[in-house]
């Protein structure tokens, strides 16, 4: 079987804060302090972390102070590394997903006040997501860093692919709402479209876990289309270092103000299984790629787009200097299958309900049924006891 991987170049009160505080010597002119709101969890969960990670090698930054949705589960990663990780961030718990206003959140971090400001948390803005902007605004931020996605995109059955910031995307999405509202107020919004995220701390893994869920229990992969379709996986670390870029160029972000934020290597999802068993030690000969028409069936579980839908990042290569994606999907697929098993993902139960349709049950009259290998996992009771009345 032959394999691609394509990569494509770049053209052109209620919560008291935390007492772990910290201040660092900095020889610049500027002491700048930056603020990170970070989401409960979820496909954006791990960036929090990565982002401050990177803004404490950051010269321009002199402080940093993550705002933390109290509704995150402080057992899990990354928020359970948060203390021995980042022992010179500041960590405030708050109430992200409920209502608030700017003197409640204003409230929560005393008198500070930030010179940047990330916002990883808001899926609108409403609550908490228009209280951030206000008070972005009333602190006079020099950056409103908003981690918005991709996935609002809508593009023609043609493309073009990858899809450039210039695609139309879906109005009344919240992010686009967002967006509009920061650009209404005169806020130095810079706004980020990310697509799918995995990493060494993520919280969630439906993306890549779909593969090794079938590869290890030598089950049909039902892929919609023929498999050529591309996808752009990112690691939560590059996915940061594009979120700090418009450090590199205050002004150019700004004007450009929407950029896409993504790795440069592509994928085929026929591929990705290939890769994916490869890691696991599975001889390639034995994975079971099954194609079928998604419009006709659905998607089913698969994780991602029937279609092509990707993004590149040229604009932030060309505009900010981002130098490119450090890390591989090919290479990381190894210590993802071992984290893989650590989480339970070899025993653990599962409905394959969908797969069976579309794989054997659309082929099988009823009410014969065909014992098959989904027993074993998934057993599917069929009442026959009325077939013949």
């Amino acid at each position: 079987m032959l394999l691609t991987f394509m990569i494509i170049p770049a053209f052109v009160a209620g919560f008291l804060p935390s007492t772990r505080t910290f201040a660092r010597v900095k020889s610049s002119l500027e002491m700048s302090s930056a603020l990170i709101v970070q989401n409960k969890g979820g496909g954006h969960g791990e960036l929090g972390y990565q982002l401050a990670k990177n803004l404490l090698n950051n010269p321009k930054i002199a402080s940093i102070t993550i705002l933390q949705d109290d509704g995150c589960n402080d057992a899990k990663e990354p928020f359970k590394s948060y203390s021995s990780d980042l022992p010179d961030v500041q960590v405030i718990k708050a109430p992200l997903g409920g209502d608030m206003s700017k003197e409640e959140l204003q409230s929560y971090v005393g008198n500070s006040k930030f010179d940047y400001v990330w916002d990883n948390a808001s899926k609108n803005v409403e609550g908490a997501g228009k209280a951030v902007q206000e008070c972005s605004k009333l602190w006079g931020v020099k950056l409103l860093v908003y981690v918005s996605s991709a996935g609002m995109y809508q593009p023609g059955p043609d493309g073009p692919f990858p899809m450039p910031e210039t695609t139309p995307v879906k109005q009344s999405a919240g992010q686009n709402l967002y967006d509009q509202y920061a650009v209404d107020a005169g806020l130095p919004l810079v706004s980020f479209r990310p697509q799918y995220i995995y990493g060494p701390k993520a919280n969630k893994y439906d993306y890549l876990d779909w593969y090794f869920d079938r590869l290890v229990r030598d089950l049909p992969l039902p892929i919609p289309g023929d498999g050529t379709q591309l996808v752009s996986l990112t690691h939560a670390e590059d996915v940061a270092s594009i979120l700090a870029s418009p450090l590199n160029d205050e002004a150019a972000a700004i004007q450009q103000r929407y950029f896409n934020c993504g790795t440069d290597e592509l994928v085929s999802y026929g591929d990705l299984a290939m890769f994916c068993a490869e890691a696991a030690d599975i001889p390639t000969d034995d994975v079971k790629l099954f194609y079928y028409d998604a419009n006709q069936l659905g998607k089913a579980q698969f994780p991602f787009r029937p279609t092509n839908f990707y993004v590149t990042p040229d604009m932030v290569k060309e505009k900010l200097g981002w130098p490119g994606p450090t890390h591989s999907l090919v290479d990381d697929l190894k210590w993802y299958f071992e984290s893989y098993k650590e989480r339970g993902g070899m025993d653990k139960k599962m409905s394959l309900v969908q797969d069976w349709e579309i794989v054997l049950g659309r082929f099988t009259p009823d009410p014969e049924y065909v014992m098959s290998i989904y027993d074993q996992y998934d057993p599917l009771i069929i009442d026959t006891s009325q077939a013949n009345q």
